[in-house]
């Protein structure tokens, strides 16, 4: 029995994840015959057998990490890469697998090259996205497909979108299925007789090896020199050397620099070699140079800003998932993923409840008047397509006062002590889908008047509901409104959408006693509820904007004068 194991994959490459399969239990391979795929930290690998036989045991499976020297599978009666293969079976001997990897991902094939199949893979999906559940395929093998023509349905963080081909062709083996979660460079199909594009040259050189535990190390020493001590006084004098149970390193250190993205940053060679020293992901560091180039400052600011909020932050601060019992005990469970605008919504909430100390201002407003003008002046919405909504005529009355509290209408940059006006007025409203909660971004809301905005936003949230919204059709949002008047309640407390810095609740309007004049009336009431960062907004503030809101709703002509 002959054992093949993981050959050398490339300097400095010990390891990949193991993501095709191609051979089973009893498959008679031959030397030089490729046998499995392999994603490393930059580039998907064919892996070649250097044995010939009958395959006997499989030791890995699809999906897990494996490693160089690693026992693959066994072949029965099998010789090793010095055995020739029989002549009916020879195959070119392939190219040395350092080479392969150092290439770009999966080399391309040559579009003459008409006997081997040509791959599809999952292209860029936009900024920052670097996978999506599979929703839909619109392929299947002995399909004809033509460059262009859309192959797959994929859901992302926010949108669904529809992936065209980049190929010509018959489809010869589709190698995902629907629900599955698939990467940016993954293959999805495979071709015959299509031609793929050209191969593109290498954007960026090997990864350099750095352990994590040498980042964990080299982070621990920064923050005890930050917290101005010497090693010898962090640690006791009978211990080694580990992490001090008190310090919980930044998600965002420890990494190897530049281990887990699929595309290069701009940075010099000796500016990524300082990440690397620091333990910094190199992807989170903001360039400060022309087109965003990253300079050593920039790493230095950026892993003293880390760390600073590590060592200052109180001890548990950072979130943990506490362990769950066992349900099992009390009766049936059902597990299902958290996929798409889910798992999304989560992720942004909790990055949005940890880092902003939410405040929340209620008020009320008389809408008695506005509910007559709002009726009044429906049908001319409706005739441009939209709605006369109270969101509607909200979204210009909050346009109005962002310019008089343009504190509001910001953003702050903790790292660098700054806080970030911006000219222009982007608002986001929250929709309710079955997917969950979508916000679509309404631009220059200030330059728009009430039946334009209701227009818009009536087409937007139809987009929302129907799975069509784009990712940029849900950014540069610099307020947020969430309306649950449709629904219910008499007030509630919105988070705020992060980087924004207030959010404006509205609940459902009902009609109340309001005392006017000595004598008590019935009077259509609209609960507010603002939230907002306390670090940049104080109570008073909050207070003043709000209230200016309430009169907008009950006086509109304030929008004519001060707006």
């Amino acid at each position: 029995m002959t054992e093949f194991k993981l050959p050398e994959l490339g300097e400095n490459i010990d390891q990949g994840d193991l993501v095709r399969l191609m051979i089973s239990p009893g498959s008679t391979i031959t030397e030089g015959q490729t046998v499995m795929e392999l994603e490393t930290d930059k580039a998907v690998v064919e892996v070649p057998s250097s044995v010939t036989g009958t395959v006997k045991e499989i030791r890995v499976k699809e999906g897990e990490k494996v490693k160089v020297g690693q026992v693959i599978f066994t072949v029965d009666n099998g010789a090793g890469s010095a055995a020739q293969p029989t002549p009916a079976k020879q195959t070119p001997a392939p190219a040395p697998l350092a080479a392969q990897t150092a290439a770009a991902p999966a080399p391309a094939r040559r579009a003459s090259d008409t006997s081997a199949p040509t791959e599809f893979k999952l292209p860029e999906l936009g900024e920052n996205i670097d996978q999506g559940d599979l929703v839909r395929l619109m392929i299947s093998p002995g399909t004809k497909v033509s460059e262009g023509q859309p192959v797959i349905e994929l859901e992302t963080d926010k949108a669904v979108v529809e992936v065209p081909s980049s190929v010509t062709g018959v489809v010869k083996d589709v190698l995902v299925k629907q629900g599955e979660k698939v990467k940016v460079g993954q293959v999805i199909f495979t071709l015959e007789g299509g031609a793929a594009p050209q191969a593109e040259k290498p954007k960026h050189a090997p990864v350099e090896h750095f352990s994590e535990q040498t980042a964990a190390r080299q982070t621990f020493q920064l923050a005890i020199q930050a917290e101005g001590k010497t090693e010898e006084q962090a640690l006791p004098p009978d211990k080694p050397q580990p992490l001090p149970p008190s310090f919980t390193m930044p998600a965002q250190l420890g990494k190897v620099a530049g281990s887990n993205h699929g595309e290069p940053v701009p940075a010099a060679p000796h500016v990524r070699r300082l990440a690397r020293e620091l333990g910094v992901d190199i992807h989170g560091v903001k360039g400060s140079g022309p087109g965003g180039r990253i300079s050593e400052d920039d790493v230095k600011n950026y892993s003293k800003s880390l760390l600073t909020s590590a060592t200052a932050a109180p001890r548990g601060t950072q979130f943990t998932q506490p362990e769950l019992p066992d349900f099992t005990k009390w009766g049936k469970i059902e597990r299902v993923s958290i996929r798409g605008v889910r798992r999304k919504t989560a992720e942004h909430l909790w990055q949005a409840w940890t880092t902003i100390p939410h405040v929340t201002q209620q008020d009320h407003a008389d809408i008695t008047e506005l509910e007559q003008l709002r009726a009044k002046f429906a049908p001319k919405a409706q005739e441009a397509g939209g709605k006369m909504t109270v969101t509607a005529i909200a979204l210009k009355v909050c346009a109005s006062a962002l310019k008089i509290f343009p504190q509001f209408n910001a953003s702050i940059d903790m790292a660098k002590e700054e806080i970030i006006y911006k000219q222009f007025i982007n608002i986001g409203v929250a929709v309710d889908t079955d997917r969950g909660l979508l916000v679509p971004v309404i631009r220059d809301v200030d330059k728009k008047n009430i039946v334009e905005l209701a227009t818009e936003l009536t087409q937007l949230s139809v987009k929302a509901r129907e799975k069509k919204l784009s990712p940029e059709e849900m950014q540069g949002g610099t307020f947020t409104i969430t309306n649950l008047g449709g629904i219910g309640g008499t007030g509630f407390s919105p988070i705020v959408n992060h980087p924004e810095v207030a959010i404006l609740g509205l609940s459902r309007s009902s009609m109340q006693p309001v005392l006017i004049s000595g004598k008590f009336e019935p009077r259509l009431v609209l609960p507010l509820s603002l939230s907002y960062d306390h670090r940049l907004i104080d109570g008073a503030d909050a207070a003043r904007f709000l209230r200016w809101i309430a009169e907008a709703f009950e006086q509109p002509f304030l929008l004519s004068v001060q707006g």
